[in-house]
């Protein structure tokens, strides 16, 4: 259990103290450290705010909020990170990070003992990032482009809000300097104050109107091509090729108004609040969403995951959810995909799991414009192997690739006609203790200004109709833009 230490009430203390602590690590690190990083306690912060201040400075920015659970990580900065490519990126991650982890000099007050966080999860020297959802290289001209194949990142500010209170992490690069250290805290008293600036008024509004107009510019697949390619894949099921295969689609927005990503932040976090609301800041980009879809979580040997597929949209009132609720649970085509999912994930957990927990019949999880079918997964593990171990194994699942792997992979590539980039790959975090979580990004998008590139799929299996997995797929794309602003076709 952490002992919390007494908060302090200005951002000027806290920029002191985080100074004070850094410092007395740098006095006392062999030559040749890696990474110099403390943590110390702080007042609350809206993490949301903080991610606004930080874009305000054009400073590379992380957000991981899931408002259900009361937990948030924000990371700003960068003092280091892994940027794999290929299959071999969750391993060669994790043995970087295991490097620098082995030359850290860590705050003797916190960080590890004996191997495990003293910290609550999310404290401390944390990763941010994402793995891609193939590990292949963007072009230079493409959306893509400054989020590189994938990228973990150490920040060097990590405010982190637990249930156990705000913690505020700076680290930096080797040994650090003085000017280092001095600069660190300018940017935290600055970031927090700006922060606290714009944090919302308590009694007002969380997330203000949009009246940003979006207009679509460019889609992929057309409206025709995806009805071949639904009415060619569903054949290849029905003949056995293949049991389903994810056909997504990527469509591109522009604005005549810049988009408001804080204010989209804050929409998705408050009407989505069973969700994981994220975003990434590279080069003047933002991919953000709002995911319902956990891919993976660890603590020591012990794991959850879930497994969610089959989909239908939500009614206008109790009674008309309630029944579509009903018609999802009894659909055969949807229970069809959702077992293919359940399947593949309980064989690929086999091997490692000395105890596996699945319940016996789905639920359904209920979001803002869509109702899915959901079944929870936890278990413990033969070994505590660690976050990118259990997440390699799982991904993609056949919720966002299909089953066969391999095969419904091949036609995604040959037909799909775009890179997925970071969508449907994993993202999240991991500690020092080689444990935390990773959620698949789903329900997402890249916004760049007055653009926005945004992104949804569906699960194909032999009686795939094509329209009507058009229809799901344009209310799954609602969420994000809903939180951008209002379609042209729509005022």
């Amino acid at each position: 259990m952490t002992t919390l230490r007494p908060s302090p009430a200005r951002p000027e203390e806290e920029a002191a103290g985080l100074g004070e602590r850094l410092a007395v690590l740098r006095e006392g690190a062999a030559p040749g450290a890696t990474i110099l990083s403390a943590t110390i306690p702080a007042a609350p912060v809206d993490p949301v705010s903080l991610v606004a201040a930080a874009i305000e400075a054009d400073l590379e920015a992380v957000l991981w909020l899931r408002p259900s659970e009361g937990f948030s990580v924000v990371g700003v900065g960068r003092a280091w990170a892994v940027e794999a490519e290929g299959a071999g990126r969750f391993r060669e991650a994790e043995g970087a990070w295991h490097a620098v982890l082995a030359g850290a000099h860590l705050d003797p007050e916190r960080g590890l003992r004996d191997g495990h966080a003293v910290e609550p999860p999310g404290v401390g020297p944390v990763l941010l990032g994402a793995l891609g959802f193939t590990g292949r290289a963007p072009g230079a001209d493409d959306p893509w482009g400054p989020f590189g194949p994938s990228s973990l990142v150490l920040p060097e500010l990590l405010v982190a809000t637990t249930s156990e209170g705000t913690f505020l992490t700076g680290t930096l690069a080797g040994g650090g300097s003085g000017p280092e250290v001095r600069a660190i805290e300018r940017r935290w008293e600055h970031l927090a104050t700006r922060a606290r600036a714009l944090a919302p008024n308590p009694n007002g509004l969380v997330a203000m109107p949009v009246f940003a107009p979006l207009a679509t510019t460019a889609e992929q697949p057309t409206h025709d091509h995806w009805r071949r390619l639904v009415g060619m894949f569903s054949g290849a099921v029905g003949r056995g090729r293949i049991d389903k295969v994810v056909l997504a689609r990527r469509v591109d927005l522009r604005s005549r108004v810049e988009l408001d990503v804080p204010n989209a932040l804050r929409r998705l976090a408050a009407t989505a609040p069973e969700s994981t609301t994220y975003a990434f800041r590279r080069g003047g980009r933002t991919f953000l969403g709002a995911t319902p879809e956990r891919l993976a979580r660890t603590e020591g040997r012990r794991f959850q995951t879930v497994a969610v597929a089959g989909t239908v949209g939500r009614g206008t009132d109790a009674d008309e959810d309630a029944r579509l609720a009903r018609e999802l649970l009894a659909s055969e085509k949807d229970r069809e995909e959702h077992a293919i999912v359940l399947d593949s994930i309980r064989e690929l957990l086999r091997p490692v799991a000395e105890t596996l927990q699945v319940a016996r019949e789905p639920a359904v999880m209920r979001l803002r414009f869509v109702q899915h079918l959901v079944t929870e997964i936890s278990g413990t593990l033969h070994e505590a192997n660690g976050l990118l171990s259990l997440g390699e194994r799982l991904h993609p699942t056949p919720a966002v690739g299909g089953e066969p792997r391999d095969v419904a992979l091949a036609m995604v590539a040959e037909h799909e006609g775009f890179e997925r980039g970071w969508y449907a790959g994993p993202v999240g975090w991991l500690g020092a203790d080689g444990d935390g979580e990773l959620c698949v990004a789903l329900r997402c998008g890249i916004v760049d200004r007055t653009r926005a590139t945004l992104f949804a799929g569906c699960g194909i299996v032999g009686d795939s109709d094509p329209d009507l997995e058009w229809e799901e797929s344009r209310i799954k794309l609602r969420a994000v833009i809903s939180a951008l602003g209002i379609p042209e076709d729509e005022r």
